[in-house]
């Protein structure tokens, strides 16, 4: 409720009846509908108003007369106040004035004093004073009489000879004087005093006085004048007599020729005049009264217009399509003509209902017509609701909005089913490469589309896009974009059906009703799209399967990587839901296929990885990178490590982060232990992927057992020369590669990953970062142990050979002069071995020599512990040669090793002879000076990180 008008100012603030004023003031309304009432001075002016804005109103007064209020009432602030008056009065109309009122036609009153009468065509009577009056609207000019003029008693005065300026006595003032009296010479309530204040006020005393003696002259004259009036017409008066006196004779003489009754004959005269005046003129009023007739007929044709053209009339705006139109004209009508007893009426308004009738049907067919806008619908609702349609037009639209959606979903379920058996019957012909593509957005294809119309090869680009994408990633888009934009005009359409805007009586029952449909319809949505990417989650023999379609059981292979994609659309559409306040019970089915989707979304992309990082090996190029703290690596490790970051940021976005009313998947105790076993899993994958790239059947079959053979007994050698060419290195050195990938990922790659997954938000990865440590240190040792059997057996299988070569023995004769060829080779190969694996890892050379110089050690001590006698030259060359071996090792002997070299050297007699110790001394001082650059391949290890090399 506004506030109330209020009317401060008024102009003119006076005036007769039907004068033009502008009302103005503040709250005077918001529109001319608004405007409910307007009184001035008690009348009603209503018809006359013409509102220009909510401060000013224009209308005509009414017949009102004297002061009164000025009262605006309207629908928004009620009836108002006024802080001004308007005074109306009533003017003298003469017979040539204008007047917005009518003029009661009084009798025409007689002066008392004069056998004068006012004139039959005047309503001015004159001054009893024998003055005159010529008003204008200023001023007031008083002159002498006519009769005053010529009275020979008058003797003028100065003061009225001349002009006298006065303005005009207020009228207030004289009802305030004279509440019961006035100033008109022929109302009962005259009183002079009013007169003399109206018209005198300005004149002198002597005027006054002079005035009043003429009209007491004037009324001593009409006493005398009637005898002077029969002397000065005495010869009329005579005339008249004799007229009556003959009239008499003359009226005797016919009663006595024609009888008493002499109108008799006249009154048969006139009456067979009449006849034969009528058969003179017979036809012409006959075609008289036929055309009265129809002149009337077309007067009430021209009268009721509106009611004759009105069938026709709707049957036009039906076709323009203006409802409104025929609406108002048909309310119209029925308030008119509803209760008329005219037949002519009665059979027009037949033929208006059946032309409304077939209106309504028109609506009926179109509130079924899908689909269509809330807007459009609405309005087709309200337009039956006036037209008073039978029924419940606004339910019967929400339940054909209710079943075209519950249609469309199907059908587009329908249609995206033929359109995968069909692909599928195609790609069995034709192989199909579209799992290889990048989810994007089908709206965003869509677009590339429209702009590059003129692009034949964009088209074509987008056109196999298309068609790599799964027909159930396509049916998720369009299932969500359907329930977006037509389900919101459901649930508005219901609610505005039970909050009233529509107009009709809501039945009971509707709302238990309306809530089966929405849960009808979410239900179908959430079970289309489990049965299309959520399979598992609906139980293969329930009634689901066949409700929501069976697709083809090998048409989710190219979906997983478009789960996240499919999650997002589905998203989207959650997102418009909570936004209409849906029930809680609505919203949870479609929460819940949103948290089911994000687990099987997390399952399938951790799989993926899993699955890509154990092919990783197949991608293996053998290039090695060298790193200064952690040696030779390749880019596998970097790839795994890739690879996990991209999974761990895409199952962040798409499933870890809940958006609005989302449950937790953290939250969930079983959704925690299933993402730690897809860590784990993915983690574990890495190490099979190693794995393979050190124990594939292609790598095992790369190596060349046939190769270079020992200088001194044609053995296999130790080392070999270059990998053959485009072959790729050889299995020992993949074998060493593999084994510094493992050692990289489990030192650099893993602590790294572990604070990854805890910058992310994942649960504690302690465990699963724990199990893929064990598995990459178990395969660290099965390769080392694959790489040092490959390497330690032919090694120590030339010892012994070697040693014996040229059937040498122990109890030789011959004096030695340096370490014998079999020493040499041990050392020369060792060095082939450290220069292997340096070259891929130094970091490597002191696990894999001190397992080898184990090894070499305890056949020494073995070989040693079989000799059965020694000559004094033979004890002096085996200790010169087991020493000079175990010299050179020195940095990779390990206690063991060590103890082996101890029972080699025991198993040879002691030197007894001073000058004995010195050969062996000499022996070893020449090996030291011709071995040196040797010897160097064998020094400190942190120095070779720098000064080896490959070539060492």
């Amino acid at each position: 409720m506004g506030p109330p008008p209020v009317v401060t100012g008024v102009s003119p603030k006076e005036g007769p009846p039907g004068t033009r004023v502008t009302v103005r003031g503040e709250f005077l309304g918001t529109g001319p509908t608004d405007l409910q009432g307007l009184t001035i001075c008690g009348c009603d002016c209503l018809l006359s108003a013409e509102w220009k804005s909510t401060n000013k109103i224009i209308a005509r007064s009414g017949p009102g007369k004297g002061r009164g209020d000025i009262i605006v009432t309207t629908r928004s602030g009620g009836k108002g106040t006024s802080t001004v008056q308007f005074r109306g009065y009533h003017e003298t109309i003469g017979p040539m004035k204008e007047s917005a009122v009518w003029v009661e036609e009084a009798p025409l009153q007689t002066l008392a004093w004069g056998r004068r009468s006012l004139s039959p065509t005047s309503y001015q009577q004159e001054d009893p004073l024998g003055l005159s009056v010529e008003e204008n609207e200023t001023t007031c000019k008083w002159s002498i009489g006519t009769d005053l003029k010529n009275d020979p008693l008058f003797t003028p005065h100065t003061e009225t000879i001349q002009a006298i300026q006065s303005k005009k006595f207020p009228e207030d003032d004289l009802h305030e004087l004279f509440p019961e009296g006035s100033g008109d010479l022929a109302s009962e309530q005259f009183i002079a005093g009013w007169f003399l204040l109206e018209h005198h006020h300005a004149t002198t005393f002597d005027d006054l006085r002079a005035g009043l003696a003429f009209l007491r002259r004037k009324v001593d004259g009409q006493k005398e004048g009637q005898l002077s009036f029969l002397k000065a017409n005495v010869g009329s008066v005579m005339d008249q007599l004799d007229t009556l006196t003959i009239l008499k004779e003359k009226f005797e003489s016919d009663v006595k020729e024609h009888g008493p009754d002499p109108t008799a004959k006249v009154e048969k005269a006139i009456q067979e005049s009449m006849l034969e005046a009528n058969k003179l003129f017979e036809e012409v009023l006959a075609r008289r009264d036929r055309a009265d007739a129809t002149r009337n007929a077309l007067g009430v044709l021209q009268r009721f217009k509106f009611l004759f053209s009105l069938p026709v009339s709707i049957e036009r705006n039906i076709r323009k399509g203006d409802y409104d139109v025929v609406i108002n004209d048909y309310a119209r009508a029925k308030n008119l003509f509803s209760k008329t007893d005219v037949p002519v009426f009665k059979k027009v308004l037949v033929e208006v209902e059946q032309r409304i009738n077939r209106l309504r049907d028109i609506l009926h067919n179109k509130l079924q017509d899908m689909p269509s806008t809330l807007e459009e619908q609405k309005k087709i609702i309200r337009n039956l609701v006036n037209l008073e349609a039978t029924g419940d037009p606004a339910w019967d639209g929400i339940s054909c909005h209710s079943t075209y959606i519950s249609q469309r979903l199907n059908s587009c379920r329908d249609e995206h089913i033929a359109a995968e058996i069909a692909a599928g019957e195609d790609a069995g012909k034709t192989p199909k490469a579209g799992h290889q593509s990048t989810p994007v957005t089908n709206k965003f294809a869509k677009s590339g589309n429209n702009a590059n119309n003129n692009n034949n090869n964009n088209n074509s680009q987008s056109q196999d896009w298309l068609s790599s994408v799964p027909q159930r990633v396509l049916f998720v888009e369009e299932l969500t974009e359907l329930v977006s934009e037509r389900f919101p005009d459901l649930w508005k359409l219901g609610q505005a059906y039970f909050s009233g805007d529509l107009h009709v009586k809501v039945e009971a029952g509707r709302q238990a009703q309306f809530k089966r449909m929405v849960m009808a319809a979410i239900e179908l949505f959430s079970g289309l799209l489990r049965a299309a990417i959520l399979p598992h989650t609906l139980d293969r023999m329930s009634i689901q399967r066949q409700t929501y379609g069976t697709w083809p059981s090998q048409g989710m292979e190219g979906v997983g990587p478009w789960l996240p994609h499919c999650l997002r659309y589905i998203r989207s559409t959650y997102s418009s839901l909570i936004r209409l306040d849906l029930p809680g019970e609505a919203l949870d089915i479609v929460s819940s296929l949103i948290f089911d989707l994000r687990l099987h979304c997390m399952s399938t992309l951790f799989q993926q990885a899993s699955e890509h990082v154990k092919s990783l090996h197949k991608r293996e190029t053998w290039k090695i990178e060298f790193d200064t703290k952690h040696g030779g690596i390749t880019a596998l490790p970097s790839q795994f490590e890739s690879k996990v970051q991209e999974v761990v940021q895409l199952v962040k976005e798409s499933v870890l982060l809940g958006e609005q009313r989302e449950m937790q998947i953290l939250e969930n105790s079983s959704a925690q232990r299933e993402l730690s076993a897809l860590v784990q899993g993915l983690l574990l994958s890495f190490s099979q992927s190693l794995e393979n790239c050190a124990f594939s059947n292609e790598a095992m079959m790369q190596e060349d057992h046939s190769s270079a053979v020992s200088q001194l007994i044609g053995s296999p050698a130790v080392y070999r020369g270059s990998e053959k060419e485009g072959s790729g290195p050889a299995w020992e050195q993949r074998l060493l590669t593999t084994l510094s990938n493992c050692q990289y990922t489990a030192k650099v790659v893993l602590p790294r990953l572990s604070e990854l997954f805890t910058r992310h938000g994942y649960p504690s990865p302690i465990l699963p970062i724990a199990t893929a440590t064990n598995a990459l240190n178990t395969l660290d040792r099965r390769i080392l142990e694959v790489y040092l059997e490959q390497k330690s057996d032919p090694l120590v299988g030339t010892i012994e050979p070697s040693m014996y070569l040229g059937r040498f023995d122990w109890d030789t004769p011959r004096k030695p002069t340096d370490i014998r060829p079999y020493a040499k080779e041990i050392i020369t190969n060792m060095i082939g071995v450290h220069a292997e694996v340096h070259r891929v890892s130094p970091n490597l050379v002191s696990r894999v020599l001190t397992q080898i110089v184990e090894t070499v050690a305890e056949e020494l001590s073995r070989l040693m512990s079989c000799v059965t006698r020694f000559s004094v030259e033979g004890n002096q060359q085996a200790r010169a040669d087991i020493r000079a071996v175990e010299e050179t090792v020195r940095l990779f002997t390990t206690p063991s090793a060590q103890s082996f070299f101890e029972e080699a050297l025991e198993a040879i007699p002691p030197l007894t002879s001073t000058a004995d110790k010195k050969v062996v001394e000499d022996i070893l001082s020449k090996f030291r000076v011709r071995m040196r650059l040797q010897l160097m391949c064998f020094g400190d290890p942190k120095s070779q990180q720098t000064a080896g090399g490959p070539g060492m």
